[in-house]
């Protein structure tokens, strides 16, 4: 019998970290490995699936035969919220409890006679969710990890155990958040130049050790070493020495970025049907856009997980209303810790001939949309990619993880932010969003922009560096045939 069986399809198992801003990629780069030929099982916990169907529709998450849904709980207590969990939590709980579901529903999947679905033959996991790579090796298939962070905030991660042993980190006590400590510049990272501890991802501000996420970030890193890959969604050009010194440390690293782009080269509808936001998005947005002139829309997000408090929204409110430029501002439900995000109503009176406020929005057609000439962001990874592919200058707020090292490479190496200060102050932010649209600095900005984003296009075209990275993974990892343990 053996003999006569047909070969089968390559069958990945994508696994992204339980937030927004982990599925999109993941499922962007699942959507390339199923035009590539893989059969596709697309890995949910339970509680993100029922937000897809609320947002996107209850046959939204059907698929179709080869490109198929699944779930696992992660194992915290039901929530009815319409909002990312508790990320400490969430860490906790996935490194914790996921491996055994995981498990079983690749044991599911191997059943092939009722699963109806090739074996299981790779596993490509969230950088976050590396228990991934451990059920990998029992199945002895290759295990790679996506890491969802730019190349400089994956290599602020690796540095934690090294902060650690200078004795950098933990901090001493809390005053060393304000008194000036955080500026202590950190020269020895292979490939960062210019980076100070305030720029690295900021878990690390903390004066306890066993702090979840700090020993959360330890653990997952030092799991990459095992991977059978490392994926990262990023382009040479922009992370060139970040990319090289990463390279010398790891298992082989391919960037493969942005993955936006390099989907923009498939045209396949069935595909395009498949989404992945979980809060409804408002289509209005584009129409707006539509009757705006050309470069003269601020565009402001926080993206999935940032909150604030109250007064540091009503800051970011007047400020806009002071500038006199027209917006597009994405205030999500949850946007204010602890309470329903709701604008003073003189702001909502003045700014309504030229604001729109929406709670959620497609922003990848919103940053290439010829109206949008700066973006408010709050420095999450895909904000930023989609903004270099768009041409969009930015004013950048970072909230938490590696957001600062991206603000810092954003402002800093590739001259295309401007950062504003934690403690939110309208003045500021009405000065940043005028000279952002009207100022010098701003044209400067946005001539960086136009210029990244013709390196981006170049990277993603059929022969150049990400598509051939991806290839290379494909074929180099994915496809061969067991894990080698050279």
């Amino acid at each position: 019998m053996e003999s006569m069986a047909v070969a089968e399809k390559p069958h990945a198992v994508c696994i992204p970290y339980p937030a927004q801003g982990h599925i999109n990629p993941m499922l962007k780069l699942a959507k390339l490995l199923h035009y590539r030929g893989f059969h596709i099982t697309f890995v949910n916990t339970e509680f993100n699936h029922q937000r897809l169907l609320k947002s996107r529709g209850p046959d939204a998450l059907n698929g179709f035969p080869d490109f198929q849904f699944h779930t696992i709980p992660d194992g915290l207590p039901p929530s009815d919220v319409d909002a990312t969990q508790d990320i400490p939590s969430l860490c906790d709980s996935t490194r914790k409890t996921c491996l055994v579901p995981f498990r079983n529903l690749l044991s599911k999947l191997n059943h092939t006679s009722s699963s109806n679905v090739p074996p299981v033959s790779c596993i490509v996991s969230d950088g976050v969710m590396s228990f991934a790579v451990e059920a990998a090796e029992e199945l002895a298939i290759p295990g790679v990890l996506f890491w969802t962070t730019s190349a400089c905030g994956f290599m602020g991660y690796v540095q934690y155990p090294n902060l650690i042993e200078r004795g950098l980190v933990p901090l001493k006590d809390a005053s060393y958040l304000t008194n000036g400590y955080l500026d202590t510049v950190v020269d020895w990272i292979p490939g960062m130049k210019d980076v100070r501890l305030r720029d690295i991802p900021s878990f690390i501000r903390t004066t306890d050790l066993n702090d979840i996420m700090i020993d959360f970030a330890k653990g997952e890193v030092e799991r990459a070493y095992k991977a059978s890959a490392i994926i990262l969604n990023t382009f040479d050009a922009l992370e060139r020495d970040v990319l090289d010194a990463l390279s010398s440390i790891f298992p082989p690293i391919y960037s493969v970025g942005p993955l936006h782009l390099l989907l923009n080269h498939i045209s396949d509808n069935r595909l395009k049907s498949i989404g992945s936001n979980l809060w409804k998005e408002e289509a209005g947005c584009l129409e707006w856009l539509d009757s705006k002139e050309p470069n003269s829309v601020v565009y402001v997000n926080f993206g999935s997980i940032t909150v604030m408090t109250p007064q540091q929204m009503i800051e970011f409110a007047w400020g806009l209303a002071n500038s006199k430029q027209t917006f597009l501002w994405i205030v999500r439900p949850d946007l204010v810790i602890g309470d329903t995000a709701v604008l003073p109503p003189e702001f909502v009176t003045e700014t309504k001939e030229r604001g729109m406020l929406a709670s959620w929005c497609p922003q990848e057609q919103v940053l290439k949309h010829p109206s949008i000439g700066g973006f408010l962001t709050h420095c999450g990874w895909n904000s930023i990619l989609e903004s270099v592919c768009g041409g969009v200058p930015m004013i950048c707020w970072p909230f938490f993880a590696e957001q600062p090292t991206n603000c810092r490479y954003t402002c800093n190496q590739w001259g295309i932010g401007m950062e504003i200060d934690n403690n939110v102050k309208r003045n500021e932010v009405e000065t940043l969003v005028r000279e952002l649209m009207e100022g010098k600095k701003g044209k400067e900005m946005k001539n960086k922009a136009m210029e990244w984003k013709k390196r981006a296009e170049e990277a993603t075209k059929p022969s150049a560096s990400s598509h051939l990275n991806l290839d290379k993974m494909v074929n180099e990892v994915l496809l061969s045939k067991n894990k080698s343990l050279s």
